[in-house]
């Protein structure tokens, strides 16, 4: 996916980009780059594969939430910052908690958030069941299975808030979750299931409330 089919791919998930945030995302596609030398941030480097496989998929979160009207996000498990500082980018209007349970990817974050000058926006060293702030949404994409990610991220999500997990195949995971739902009480409202664009590879978002 080249810049421009990016930039018509998220027109039709109802974003348009300014000319500031598109150079945010090629500076952070640079930062991306060059750290991931030093560190292993990501085995997707070539830049039509982080543009389609990273910066768009961070964003199809929006099929399901519109996130002009969230206030607080925690992104658990953000690694080398998706979706967190990709949505930080394009809705500056989002106060940005992320965790990480690695120090180094720690640093890496918040020296990218300065690099690209991001304001209301944190990386935290921690593991995020130690963590005990309350959230508006938790995100977490592709950080474990959806038992195990409901005990690292609900106790984040404030009465009535949300928690949407973004996965790619999660037809066995869903089989057996009726007692862990039960167990830190919350349920599913809607798991959304689609392919990207371009190399049709499946995704899915799982939209859980915490009732």
């Amino acid at each position: 996916m080249n810049k421009e089919e990016f930039i018509a791919e998220v027109q039709k998930l109802g974003i348009t980009l300014t000319k500031e945030q598109l150079e945010q995302l090629e500076n952070f596609y640079e930062i991306l780059i060059e750290e991931n030398k030093k560190i292993n941030l990501t085995r997707i480097t070539d830049k039509k594969d982080v543009y389609l496989k990273h910066f768009y998929d961070s964003l199809t979160i929006v099929k399901e939430i519109n996130l002009n009207n969230i206030e607080t996000l925690c992104d658990v498990g953000s690694g080398a910052g998706f979706p967190g500082i990709v949505l930080k980018i394009v809705y500056p209007n989002l106060k940005i908690t992320l965790l990480d349970s690695l120090l180094k990817r720690v640093k890496y974050l918040n020296d990218t958030i300065k690099k690209l000058n991001l304001k209301n926006i944190v990386a935290i060293h921690t593991r995020s069941e130690d963590y005990q702030e309350k959230f508006d949404l938790v995100t977490a994409r592709a950080v474990a299975n959806l038992s195990k990610l409901l005990g690292f991220t609900m106790h984040l999500v404030k009465k009535e808030g949300l928690m949407i997990a973004m996965k790619a195949n999660i037809d066995e995971e869903i089989k057996n979750i009726n007692n862990d739902l039960k167990k830190y009480n919350c349920k599913i409202l809607k798991i959304n299931k689609f392919t990207l664009p371009k190399e049709n590879s499946n995704r899915a978002l799982i939209t859980i409330k915490n009732i």
